[in-house]
């Protein structure tokens, strides 16, 4: 069964969680590490034949052209990841938009293509921002993948559904982040941070417990900020912030090279179109 990887490409100092530590207006006085470690994952996912989709933000699409062409060229899908990754839920629809369609705009005229995907930044799709999705279908997009279905203090809808599912009213497919539901409760299992926090073993079973029980692919992401354990620190963010950015850094790419032999993967699009 083929599952789907999804890698966001964001700056090691534009994720939320150091938001109240770094201010936009400082960004591009911050050592840029984004380039170097997209590369890193290209070459892990080259050496494996797999292809992902790639959520870009814009404002690093803008800065790197090149890197953008190079996923593209590699045979990966690209889709959009916002132009400023701020969260939906802090913006009004207006603000919303503009910052969407700026990004799409910058990642289509870079690709030359249509781009059908888009995530939110630190999956800020909820029930306060569920509004997004009428912006979502007037910009065009074909699919999202911002819905996590679960209880967590920045993002998640517990109640969702845990696999594919179309957006009521709307021309638009869901692809939620997956789960284990175990007890009644839908557990985090596939990327980011509970992949660092997890031992790999652990990870492995609840993802194969996904095909067995439900028999449905999983929804697996990452961050190229994750397979760099030497990136600059910022000492100034919460002790919380802190643990969940840097915790187990150093056996992100280890571990993602074992998942790459042990699962098999496609974009997005490659799956969406035939199923």
């Amino acid at each position: 069964m083929k599952n789907y990887l999804t890698i966001d490409v964001e700056e090691h100092f534009q994720v939320s969680a150091f938001e109240g530590a770094i201010d936009q207006n400082e960004w591009d006085s911050h050592e840029s590490r984004v380039e170097k470690n997209t590369y890193l994952l290209l070459d892990c996912l080259s050496d494996q034949g797999v292809f992902a989709t790639f959520f870009i933000v814009g404002w690093v699409a803008e800065r790197y052209p090149s890197l953008v062409r190079e996923i593209i060229k590699r045979g990966h899908e690209v889709g959009c990841h916002s132009y400023l990754h701020r969260k939906v839920y802090d913006l009004t629809p207006d603000e919303f938009l503009k910052d969407t369609s700026k990004a799409k705009d910058i990642l289509e005229q870079i690709t030359g293509e249509k781009i059908s995907g888009y995530r939110a930044p630190s999956y800020s799709i909820t029930n306060r921002s569920i509004w997004a999705f009428d912006i979502l279908e007037e910009l065009g997009f074909e699919y999202d993948s911002s819905i996590f279905p679960i209880v967590h203090d920045n993002y998640g809808i517990p109640d969702a559904p845990r696999f594919k599912y179309p957006i009521i009213g709307k021309n638009i497919v869901e692809y939620p982040i997956s789960t284990v539901k175990i007890t009644g409760l839908n557990i985090p299992v596939a990327g980011g941070g509970y992949f660092r926090l997890f031992p790999y073993w652990l990870t492995k079973f609840l993802l194969e417990r996904i095909h067995r029980k439900d028999q449905k692919p999983f929804m697996f992401y990452l961050h190229p900020w994750e397979v760099d354990p030497y990136q600059p620190r910022v000492k100034n963010a919460g002790l919380l912030s802190r643990f969940r950015h840097y915790n187990n850094l150093e056996k992100t790419e280890s571990r993602l090279k074992r998942l790459l032999k042990d699962f098999n993967f496609s974009s997005i699009k490659n799956l969406h179109k035939n199923t």
